[in-house]
């Protein structure tokens, strides 16, 4: 990615990852009256429930900033230690904490047994992905630990779409709520890996790349 394209880039996912941060600090009030939490007062009562919610929520704004900076070739070629550092974070991040968080949250998900299919296998395509590219990595594989990395920044990015379809949406489609949310469900990542098989196949964010060692 040239110049011009890693600012824009970057630009553009922090000030989504600046809005992200924005809606998800109220949650910290541990108050259970706030958003999205109005629309599982049912559940609130589980504590492995709550407890992957607030593990969720603050581990994928890491993952979100973090993953921003896996992609810009400058930082990649001038300053290798530094990306190493936040991909180990983005990793970790991912398979330890965001990943299995959100899985649990997955089977209590809102919009019936479509949403939840749905999030069971978001949750369990971002944790391989980013497992195959910690694979790759460590055998020196660069390209396709480069092309698995997108494919799991690309899910992480589903927390952005998913709001935004939540937004949208609603204007365009007249929809029954458990239709619309099954029909977000799976909008907020589906068409973010078909634009990431495109991104792959452009080879932008493999230009100038050299060696990276793990």
């Amino acid at each position: 990615m040239n110049k011009i394209g890693s600012i824009a880039f970057v630009g553009i996912l922090l000030v989504f990852s600046w809005l992200m941060l924005k809606l998800t600090i109220p949650y910290f009030t541990f108050e259970y009256d706030v958003s999205f939490l109005l629309t599982k007062q049912s559940i609130l009562h589980i504590k492995s429930w709550r407890w992957a919610f607030y593990i969720h929520i603050s581990t994928s704004l890491i993952v979100l900033f973090t993953g921003i900076f896996q992609f810009v070739n400058y930082l990649l070629v001038h300053y290798p230690r530094l990306h190493r550092v936040l991909g180990k974070i983005y990793l970790v991040t991912v398979l330890f904490f965001s990943a299995p968080s959100g899985l649990i949250l997955s089977f209590y998900a809102n919009g019936g047994l479509w949403a939840k299919i749905s999030f069971v296998c978001v949750s369990l395509l971002w944790w391989i992905f980013a497992f195959v590219a910690y694979q790759k990595i460590k055998q020196r594989k660069v390209t396709q630990h480069i092309n698995f990395m997108i494919r799991s920044y690309a899910l992480t990015l589903s927390a952005i779409s998913l709001r935004l379809y939540v937004i949208f949406l609603p204007s365009i489609l007249h929809l029954h709520s458990n239709e619309m949310y099954t029909l977000v469900a799976w909008l907020s990542w589906v068409p973010n890996l078909l634009v990431a098989e495109v991104i792959i196949r452009s080879h932008i964010f493999q230009r100038g790349v050299g060696t990276v060692s793990g």
